[in-house]
């Protein structure tokens, strides 16, 4: 059941402050803390070129136990060498000073500006007062605070009915631009209030992140500094053990429903975007054959300058699938339909196609590009959006 977005999950508490960081007079520093017995899964970045907050966060979370995650916006701390891992441990070690953990219990997370010295001295100042405001209803105060290019701060809430009790699960994502798969800048956070195993909630997580955050794209570029976290307090005393079972199913089902509206979100806010696209290949080979042609279609320039501009120029579409790499791919039985206009059959122009129906459908703020191979069962949904002006004044202008 939909709840109100940022509804409270007991045992997680919350806090934003402005450090100062890199932006002036708003909040920019983040603390989520777990109840003590909670469990926490994550998934990261698998761009080689990744941060350091990345490489201290996958160490902590192998140690298990992990009690807080600390989340700054403004600076990535990538592209930073031993400068940015010595800063990403002691912002960690900080925070564990002054909360009586382990250091290796804190997770550290950032995004922002590439290249730039991440400052531990902000940190220092601002952890006092995270401690100090940590409340379980401090979800929006959070949303808004880890925003970079973001135009909206992004959070879903649902519940679920489990044979124990009733659950909450809560969510939310920051990301506009620098999107692409393999954990798309984007981070994301989602808690439960459920108590599942960490085996089972890292399984649960990686089920709900490919149909959700490894299945849209703004640009094509996969940041360094991707990271989507799910987490369990156990506070509500209803217990998942299996990913199987009917309470694991409800559960799981809940959270991956909450990670595909934060995705969306996340490509409805795409730096300039204008439009929502739904790129459906069917009838391939393979899931991965579908899922290779509709990235193909999403990530070029030429569609989405099209699309921003309303223009039905199918060429552009067709020519995409072309040069997906498909072994063997007959043009000829190839199918391609925006909305439910089918522009494209037998391999060309349909003869029932006329410019002034696609152009009905190019108009709108949602669009359905659907793609028919005709060679099989595999299919595959991907979310993109448009390449507007301002795509190239935003990133233009992005460290100035």
């Amino acid at each position: 059941m939909t709840t109100a977005a940022g509804t409270p999950v007991s045992g997680v508490r919350l806090s934003a402050f402005a450090a100062g960081i890199r932006y002036k007079n708003r909040d920019d520093l983040v603390l989520i803390e777990i109840a003590e017995g909670g469990q926490v899964a994550a998934v990261f970045t698998r761009n080689a070129f990744c941060a350091a907050p990345v490489i201290v966060a996958r160490e902590h979370l192998a140690k298990g136990k992990i009690r807080f995650l600390l989340i700054n916006s403004g600076n990535a701390n990538a592209g930073t060498g031993d400068t940015g891992l010595r800063a990403a441990r002691e912002t960690c070690r900080l925070l564990a000073g002054m909360a009586g953990c382990a250091m290796s219990q804190v997770m550290p997370f950032s995004t922002g500006v590439i290249g730039a010295d991440l400052p531990v001295d902000p940190f220092a100042q601002a952890v006092p007062s995270l401690i100090s405001t940590l409340d379980e209803a401090n979800w929006p105060k959070i949303a808004r605070a880890i925003m970079t290019t973001d135009t909206v701060p992004k959070l879903v809430s649902r519940s679920v009915e489990l044979s124990a009790g009733s659950v909450t699960v809560t969510g939310t994502a920051k990301g506009s631009g620098m999107i692409c798969p393999d954990m798309a800048t984007m981070l994301a956070y989602v808690a439960t209030d459920a108590a599942v195993p960490q085996v089972v909630l890292q399984q649960m997580l990686e089920n709900a992140v490919d149909p959700s955050f490894n299945a849209i794209t703004v640009d094509g570029d996969t940041s360094t500094n991707d990271a989507c976290v799910l987490m369990a307090s156990g506070a509500s005393g209803c217990a998942v053990d299996s990913i199987e079972s009917e309470d694991g199913q409800a559960l799981g089902s809940a959270v991956a429903e909450v990670c595909r509206e934060l995705a969306e979100m996340i490509v409805r806010d795409g730096e300039g975007a204008t439009k929502l696209v739904r790129i459906h290949v069917e009838h391939a080979s393979t899931y991965e054959e579908a899922r290779k042609v509709a990235y193909t279609v999403a990530h070029s320039p030429l569609v989405k300058t099209a699309l921003f501009a309303s223009d039905p120029n199918w060429g552009r579409i067709l020519a995409a699938v072309g040069r997906a790499g498909i072994a063997d791919l007959q043009i000829q039985q190839v199918q391609l339909w925006l909305g439910d206009v089918c522009i494209v059959s037998n391999g060309g122009r349909d003869p029932a196609y006329t410019e002034a129906a696609g152009k009905a459908v190019m108009q709108q703020s949602e669009i359905d590009i659907r793609i028919d191979l005709a060679r099989g069962d595999g299919e595959a949904t991907v979310l993109t959006c448009d390449f507007s002006f301002d795509y190239v004044k935003i990133n233009a202008e992005y460290r100035s």
